[in-house]
């Protein structure tokens, strides 16, 4: 039986590596895009089914998997995919809290230097602190455009929390700098703990906000009157219920 454990530093990087092997023109995510991709389906005030949102992980337009596919290769990473969406439920559920996998610069990953004048990189607009957490806040909306119901809400704390989250994207518009802007200025973020920690409580917000739509029941309406075992059976023939339809 498969461990339902959190992955360890090691199976982080294997996943990495196996998502990394999709076959070409499908376009993955990676492991850190994973994460955040994972925490906007588990926000949904929907239940979705791996089915539903797999597909999406593994190519951006969601293309199915060739036919063809290394079945070997599918199995294990569909198994590490899954403990770790797991263990981000049981933890954002019992804890309000998860420790995300977050960008690390390196040789492999260098910090984005200033933007000059002539040529502006989006990226490069970005504090040091938001280029940390732009690859995982960018698999966050990943899945949030491929499931819009968490964007559909009529919520004005749950688009609140999006923009809390969505400040560390580069601004695509006026009005989304004016918004970062607010956010810089009203609620400063000093370090990288600070704005992980920030991160998390977003997520955790969402998840407590959209609770009750995900795991709501429909109740079911009676049309007619319940009628009881002694009245007149309502289908006409003068008989009392229970000897009637109250029979069947």
């Amino acid at each position: 039986m498969a461990s339902s454990s959190d992955l360890t530093d090691a199976e982080f990087a294997e996943l990495d590596d196996l998502l990394a092997q999709t076959p070409k023109p499908l376009t993955p995510v990676d492991a850190v895009m994973l994460d955040g991709y994972l925490c906007g389906v588990l926000v949904q005030p929907v239940l979705l089914t791996p089915e539903q949102w797999l597909p999406n992980l593994f190519d951006f337009d969601g293309e199915a998997l060739p036919d063809t596919i290394d079945a070997t290769w599918l199995a294990r990473t569909r198994e590490l995919v899954m403990r770790r969406h797991a263990a981000l439920n049981r933890a954002i559920a019992e804890d309000g809290w998860f420790n995300p996998l977050v960008l690390e610069f390196d040789d492999e990953h260098p910090l984005q230097p200033p933007a000059d004048d002539d040529e502006v990189d989006p990226m490069a607009e970005l504090s040091e602190i938001s280029q940390a957490l732009m690859p995982w806040v960018a698999g966050f909306q990943h899945a949030a455009l491929c499931f819009t119901e968490l964007m559909d809400l009529p919520n004005e704390a749950v688009m609140n929390t999006l923009a809390r989250l969505y400040r560390h994207l580069p601004a695509e518009s006026r009005e989304e700098r004016e918004v970062v802007d607010t956010l810089d200025r009203e609620f400063p973020l000093s370090t990288l703990e600070d704005a992980i920690e920030e991160m998390v409580i977003c997520v955790a917000d969402l998840y407590t906000l959209t609770e009750g739509e995900r795991y709501k029941v429909d109740t079911v309406r009676r049309e007619t009157p319940k009628v009881g075992r002694n009245d007149p059976c309502p289908c006409g023939s003068s008989k009392k219920f229970k000897l009637c339809h109250g029979t069947t």
